[in-house]
């Protein structure tokens, strides 16, 4: 069985696609975009590689970067353009050339009907396994297409409320105590931080946060640490510090260990590595106590929200998280952070080249665009 037969004969999935688009036709008075008058011309897929330039150097416990390579796509329909995004940062299997090669392969132009949104996803699912990130561009770029053309923002088709958007955390990552004093500064406008962990210093990283701001802290350990009576004496540690909850903080392989630290565990352990997409979800009742969803990893929005839907029912806490991304899918994702617990949609933040405008933060708070689609801009010419 592929992934998107499990999704459609899961018991749980078939729950979430009801429950998240029976408000999909809801009217609204707040509508200010006019809906397109579609004519049904053949869908055009472009894409066209990019490179985004962090601010600061982005180290975690396995490696340490000052680029990430993405691929932006567009698809075209009546005029009307639709943006999509797959980052690439070097943990994962994708590249640009395999998305590249990917995306080649797709013939988008037997389809003339953006709103079929499941035919063309079962269509780019069968082309080829994998390739989650290439697959999550077109999904994006859908999504935003079929927005734009009724005239609606995502969340307003999902029937979500924009004022129950959670507050997104701010990603430090592991440095010297000098320049991680002045990340933490830099971050005065959020309430709440991200700190990645898992290289040793992870004591000194919390001391030197917690002498310059006392807001709540998550931690992302990305699987550093082994042994689970250490990770444990370090969790109660850190809840003595207000920490919020523990993200994958050993090896995903390391099940047997993760599920003994999640039942003794006093803060919530989530899991970010151990989850790729929907098939992986279900086996990590009992494991884990929350999770991850990232569109890169899922495929897309289309999965997210099912995801979603699922992790409510397997009563598991969710946190929505990026990967260091344009405004593009980081808008994207935070269409559907009113029905998440926490938000980490900062990866257009940490880069200085961001070439759409989407998402704003206002006191620490995802501020969701009243524009339709995932409601972009551009802010440079890409297509």
């Amino acid at each position: 069985m592929n992934k998107r037969e499990f999704i459609k004969y899961s018991g749980l999935a078939m729950g979430a696609v009801v429950a998240g688009t029976s408000s999909v036709f809801a009217s609204s008075g707040r509508q200010k975009e006019k809906k397109h008058a579609f004519k049904g011309s053949a869908l055009k897929l472009s894409f066209i590689p990019f490179e985004l330039k962090l601010r600061h150097a982005f180290t975690i416990a396995s490696n340490s970067r000052t680029t990430t390579p993405v691929i932006l796509t567009m698809i075209e329909c009546d005029g009307v353009r639709g943006y999509g995004e797959a980052s690439l940062p070097p943990y994962l299997v994708e590249n640009q050339k395999s998305v590249s090669d990917f995306l080649s392969k797709l013939n988008l132009s037997q389809f003339n009907d953006p709103f079929l949104i499941e035919d063309i996803l079962d269509y780019v699912e069968g082309v080829e396994p994998g390739n989650h990130a290439a697959k999550a561009s077109v999904d994006i770029a859908l999504n935003d297409l079929r927005g734009k053309m009724m005239g609606q923002p995502l969340y307003r088709i999902f029937g979500l409320n924009p004022d129950k958007t959670p507050d997104t955390s701010f990603t430090i990552g592991i440095d010297t105590p000098e320049v991680v004093r002045q990340k933490t500064m830099e971050a005065d406008i959020y309430k709440v931080l991200k700190v990645k962990l898992g290289r040793g210093t992870d004591k000194e990283m919390i001391e030197t946060i917690r002498s310059v701001t006392d807001k709540p802290l998550y931690v992302d350990v990305n699987q550093g640490w082994t042994d689970r009576e250490q990770a444990l004496d370090m969790i109660y540690w850190l809840k003595e510090r207000g920490i919020v909850f523990i993200e994958q903080p050993m090896p995903k392989e390391r099940k047997d260990d993760i599920g003994w630290l999640t039942q003794k565990s006093p803060l919530p352990v989530v899991a970010d590595e151990a989850l790729q997409g929907i098939e992986d979800l279900l086996p990590l009742k009992g494991f884990y106590s929350g999770i991850n969803i990232k569109l890169m990893k899922c495929g897309g929005v289309s999965n997210a929200l099912k995801m979603i839907r699922i992790a409510r029912a397997m009563d598991m806490k969710i946190l929505v998280g990026c990967m260091t991304e344009t405004s593009c899918a980081v808008s994207a994702a935070a269409q559907l952070s009113p029905l998440v617990n926490w938000a980490d949609l900062d990866g257009n933040l940490l880069i200085g080249n961001d070439v759409y405008e989407g998402l704003t933060v206002v006191d620490g708070k995802i501020v969701l665009p009243d524009r339709p689609g995932i409601g972009i801009v551009e802010k440079v010419k890409v297509f």
